[in-house]
């Protein structure tokens, strides 16, 4: 079987992407797979049980967006990209147990681009608290969260 040159660096060109795409899968799949995600019909049954199953839930995105809509119950903590946020995040949390129920969100923007849950949630563990999930927001809140019907509150 004879290939031309242009076949072979073509074939080569290929392979190398492929092994490149697949390093970075694999590192991003292993970034999100040590966090421990909840999805937000998940959420929306826990937030239907009894009160002693309430997790806290700290929206860790942008103040605009948590004034506009938010979950019943959600604090506004700052943004987890900047040191102001993570400083707030940690006074809020200082006096709980380690074994608390942490829900943490966003919402402003994409799942795999959002600045802001992966901050919060690494200093969360840092702090040694065991009990800590990201809701999986896959494009924002409005359409993950929101337009589903599930509960919000707005304006504050």
């Amino acid at each position: 079987m004879k290939f031309s040159l242009p076949v072979l660096r073509t074939s080569f060109a290929a392979g190398i992407l492929l092994a490149v795409f697949g390093i970075f899968s694999s590192i991003a799949v292993s970034q999100s797979g040590s966090m421990e995600t909840l999805q937000p019909e998940e959420l929306v049954k826990i937030l239907q049980s009894p009160k002693s199953a309430q997790p806290v839930i700290l929206n860790v995105g942008p103040h605009m967006l948590y004034s506009q809509a938010h979950i019943p119950g959600a604090e506004y903590i700052g943004a987890g990209s900047s040191a102001e946020g993570i400083d707030l995040l940690r006074t809020r949390v200082k006096a709980l147990p380690h074994s608390t129920f942490i829900v943490l969100y966003c919402g402003c923007c994409p799942w795999d681009r959002c600045p802001n849950v992966r901050p919060a949630y690494k200093e969360l563990k840092t702090l040694g608290f065991t009990n800590v999930k990201l809701l999986h927001i896959a494009d924002n809140f409005g359409d993950d969260w929101a337009y589903k019907g599930y509960p919000v509150v707005k304006g504050q």
